[in-house]
């Protein structure tokens, strides 16, 4: 056999061997098809007995209220801290109620900080999660964009929000109510007029920090956020 012919049947045979791993890699990274959730409504149960309602947005599906347990998926507390110099101080898991008052939770939710959401113990009922920031853009571009999708997602009237509550439907059923924020000094800010929420991400941002959602009374837009991770803020999870 001569020369150039044992190495075109090499070159024909390496080819063989190229096509086949690239059948079998396309085979493995076929992406499940879409599923659209709209309008499905649900329940889910956590760990303290809190039942919350559920509802389907686009391809996903979303707690339709703001977390409210006290404990992690293990059963262990999560800290409530109401004294603001030890929630300044904190960088250890640690939740509250807005003014230390309960009776904000049973509207609002718990506020928590960084550390008790993205806590390896979870905080989200099982077969449920914190989202991303990914998730978070993909549920603000499903309902019209950054710029208007506090149209869709805003809690309707003035019973939470104060006025003028620009431009809420809340069409899309995820009842963003405004429960405010507490800052890492500890005071608390803005009940009835913002609404913010953590995601479990901070890609890109200093350690102290991480992406959290922003909604406001004035506006229709939802803004992405840089927050220090000891700020008090809420938590919404998304099925798996």
């Amino acid at each position: 056999m001569s020369r150039i012919r044992y190495e075109m049947i090499l070159i024909s045979a390496f080819i063989i061997i190229l096509m086949t791993f690239a059948g079998c890699s396309e085979e493995t990274i076929t992406a499940e098809p879409f599923v659209d959730h709209t309008g499905e409504t649900g329940t889910v149960t956590d760990i303290d007995g809190n039942v919350y309602t559920t509802i389907g947005i686009g391809g996903q599906i979303w707690m339709a209220e703001n977390l409210k347990v006290t404990r992690y998926r293990n059963g262990d507390e999560i800290p409530e801290v109401q004294d603001y110099l030890a929630w300044y101080a904190l960088t250890t898991p640690g939740r509250c109620s807005y003014n230390n008052d309960p009776a904000n939770s049973v509207t609002f939710g718990q506020m928590y900080n960084w550390q008790a959401v993205t806590d390896t113990r979870k905080i989200a009922p099982d077969g449920w999660h914190m989202p991303t920031d990914d998730e978070w853009d993909e549920l603000i571009n499903w309902v019209g964009g950054p710029d208007s999708a506090g149209v869709k997602l805003k809690e309707t009237g003035f019973v939470h929000w104060a006025a003028p509550n620009e431009g809420a439907s809340n069409e899309s059923g995820f009842t963003a109510l405004p429960g405010g924020w507490r800052i890492n000094m500890g005071n608390f800010y803005d009940l009835t007029t913002r609404g913010y929420w953590w995601t479990i991400s901070n890609d890109y941002l200093p350690s102290s920090m991480a992406t959290a959602y922003g909604m406001y009374n004035d506006s229709v837009k939802v803004e992405d956020l840089a927050i220090i991770r000891n700020f008090g803020l809420y938590a919404r999870c998304v099925k798996d």
